[in-house]
């Protein structure tokens, strides 16, 4: 009967797909109407070099290549209701895939209430997975909106690491999911003036540490936006709040958030981060920002492995006791854009570096080259990793 129920599940999830598919002729027509599609197309392709020799094999590099399509449909069911579902079909290739059978069960995951993601078709050497990360009600009324179903719930404030965002976390190194993951859940909103509100949200889940109760207040002060949050996430008690303004005309942002421990499985901690951003006349652009994770490591942190570990939380964003980062971009041309970040550990001396340039080959085509490079000693952050390169074509439509 198990048999049956996936067989049943996944044949009506590939079912949505296809009619996503052949709706995507007709865009031009839908946008005129109730109902809106659209997307994207892009191929990345990643080559790594790992610091260490890979265990049990000869490889001292791996390579995939994801051609990844993402379809966004929107129907305006009634003036006050409006029906969303969006999903991501992506095609793996390269040795990635092939001499590492584990890694196709670690991107077939689906940590919601509802196991939306599934493996489409699948070979020795490539595999299909597709993944609907939006689907959900959304009405709206006078002073109160409620939207039920996965979607994304976005507490965060900071640009890098967000404390606040404890219903879907998400990875900075995962640069190519621009959407960021969503979460099934219960979404009740009520907007107690034009520029405060109020909401609460629940999210089931299988057990007590899947599932959260929390709400959050926003309102506006003194040229600034505050939010205060609390309740339960999980295994744990939470509180924490945030702020967003300037200062001179630089960015000031900041979040923190207590977990307190419910429970013998779980451990409090506290997680704070805090930036700043400017935009110079010249468009020169810097962004700065630290993390402080109450339960993180003094000395070597270790144990980061962005490949087959991508699962994260705002309770531990990092490994280590303190993190630095740093961005500064510039538009070089109208059409070329170039960014150089990093992430320091202060107390191992491990760092991250990045570097990316963007090239607009025409209004809805982008070229993007960027690496991921990682340094320092063994057992270290970021010092086990290694380098890794990507070169990225997106076509919109």
């Amino acid at each position: 009967m198990k048999i049956k129920q996936q067989y049943f599940r996944q044949l009506i999830l590939t079912a949505i797909s296809a009619i996503l598919f052949i709706l995507l002729p007709f865009q031009a027509f839908v946008q005129e109407s109730k109902v809106s599609l659209n997307g994207y197309v892009k191929e990345l392709y990643m080559f790594y070099s790992p610091e260490k020799p890979i265990p049990g094999t000869d490889l001292d590099y791996l390579s995939t290549n994801i051609i990844h399509n993402r379809l966004n449909f929107k129907w305006y069911t009634t003036k006050k209701l409006t029906t969303v579902v969006e999903m991501r079909n992506r095609l793996f290739l390269g040795n990635l895939v092939r001499d590492f059978p584990d890694y196709q069960a670690t991107v077939d995951v689906d940590n919601g209430l509802v196991d939306l993601s599934w493996i489409t078709a699948q070979s020795s050497s490539w595999f299909v997975h597709s993944m609907i990360d939006r689907a959900y009600l959304d009405y709206s009324s006078g002073k109160w909106q409620i939207r039920a179903g996965r979607q994304r719930v976005n507490w965060g404030v900071n640009l890098v690491w967000n404390p606040n965002d404890i219903f879907n976390t998400f990875s900075y190194f995962d640069f190519d999911y621009e959407e960021r993951p969503g979460t099934d859940a219960v979404r009740i909103q009520y907007y107690t003036g034009a520029t405060s509100s109020a909401e609460l949200v629940y999210k089931p889940g299988r057990d007590q540490a899947h599932s959260a109760l929390a709400g959050l207040f926003r309102f506006s002060k003194w040229d600034y936006d505050f939010q205060f949050l609390g309740g339960q996430a999980g295994n744990d008690w939470v509180l924490g709040g945030g702020w967003s303004g300037d200062i001179l005309g630089a960015g000031f942002r900041g979040e923190l958030t207590h977990f307190e421990a419910r429970n013998d499985s779980s451990k409090s901690a506290t997680v704070a981060s805090v930036s700043a951003d400017y935009t110079f006349s010249n468009s020169w652009y810097i962004h700065t920002s630290l993390l402080y994770n109450s339960n993180g490591k003094t000395g070597k942190a270790g144990g980061m492995n962005i490949l087959f570990n991508p699962d994260m939380s705002a309770k531990q964003l990092s490994f280590a006791r303190y993190s630095l980062f740093g961005q500064v971009s510039k538009p070089i041309t109208p059409l070329f854009s170039g960014s150089f970040s990093g992430i320091l550990n202060p107390l191992d001396g491990s760092f991250y570096v990045g570097p990316a340039f963007t090239y607009s080959l025409r209004s809805n085509l982008e070229l993007m080259l960027t690496g991921q490079l990682f340094f320092g000693d063994s057992g270290t952050e970021f010092g086990d990793i290694g380098q890794i390169v990507f070169g990225r074509l997106k076509w919109s439509f």
